[in-house]
């Protein structure tokens, strides 16, 4: 990349031209960017965490597609990027997609970034690069900023193995059910949350009235991570869960669960009953005992005969086939 002089406003920010950026109050100049999609992690809270590519990419392609052109121009502006802005997003992702994929039949470079963090991480990017790929269009990568990879490295938990779950559902009862699947993965957990359901989220994972209760694995809740109010808090889930009235819920949350112990294969009596009573609630007691075999480490024939007198009792008495 070259420096190119620009001319300054009457307020000292550098003024964009075309096909470049600036960065302390210079001008650099971008080549015009490869035909193709590319994909491009934007910072998760710090402006300041963009790397040169991701800069050099957005000002040489001919359009940025992103969840929030609000929040893409605040990106844009702060570094001097005049690029064309579409929205592409869950809502409008049908009809957007066929646009973007002609504009690239056309030999047209088309940048992909998400509000926050690297693209296609819970978000419905991966459609468009499905097709983008299948139509023979070149598809370009570029890493940066992932609020994944920030949470579990400042977490202070086991990295070797870990599974990103991404939000929870919104329901109790779904919740609950998926905290129990999880709880079963041999690996760190990573989980979205939103400020009004964290708290809700901290109890679940802890409550002694879940099946495969995870109270005493090592957690971490990180909030607003690189961000002015940027907080980790660390400790056990039910120590997390016990605090959750003084948590600020302002933000975005990343929580990071630590693994189960090795010792932690096979559930409790306790802990099997609550399983079969979330299963049952919404399943057969075929289906419930199937789940619950898998999920709990015990013997078919206990968790069977265990279902059908948790089913008289929630029948009022009355047997089930």
């Amino acid at each position: 990349m070259r420096v190119k002089t620009a001319p300054i406003n009457t307020e000292g920010r550098t003024e964009p031209t075309s096909r470049g950026f600036t960065v302390g109050g210079h001008v650099l100049a971008a080549p015009k960017a490869a035909a193709g999609l590319h994909l491009v992690a934007t910072p998760i809270g710090n402006l300041g965490d963009i790397t040169l590519r991701a800069l050099e990419t957005l000002a040489g392609v001919d359009l940025i597609a992103c969840e929030d052109t609000r929040i893409t121009r605040r990106l844009a502006e702060r570094y001097g990027i005049a690029v064309e802005l579409t929205p592409y997003h869950e809502h409008n992702a049908a009809a957007a997609r066929p646009k973007i994929l002609e504009r690239l039949a056309r030999g047209a470079s088309i940048a992909l970034v998400s509000d926050a963090g690297t693209p296609l991480i819970s978000d419905p990017g991966y459609k468009l690069v499905r097709e983008a790929s299948a139509a023979g269009r070149a598809v370009h990568v570029l890493p940066g900023p992932s609020s994944v990879l920030s949470a579990l490295s400042v977490a202070a938990l086991p990295t070797d193995r870990f599974f990103f779950e991404g939000f929870l559902p919104a329901k109790e009862t779904a919740r609950r059910a998926r905290i129990a699947e999880l709880a079963r993965i041999e690996a760190t957990l990573v989980v979205f949350e939103s400020g009004n359901r964290v708290r809700d989220t901290l109890r679940d994972l802890a409550g002694p009235d879940l099946a495969s209760p995870m109270g005493a694995r090592q957690a971490a809740i990180c909030r607003e991570l690189t961000k002015l109010h940027e907080e980790v808090s660390r400790a056990t889930v039910t120590e997390l869960a016990a605090s959750a009235d003084q948590l600020e819920t302002r933000g975005e949350f990343v929580l990071v669960i630590g693994p189960p112990a090795a010792d932690a294969q096979v559930l409790t009596a306790d802990a099997l009953d609550n399983l079969l009573r979330i299963q049952l609630a919404d399943h057969s007691v075929k289906d419930a005992v199937a789940h619950a075999v898998e999920l709990s480490g015990r013997p078919r024939r206990e968790v069977y005969a265990r279902a059908l007198e948790l089913a008289k009792q929630l029948k009022g008495g009355h047997g089930e086939d």
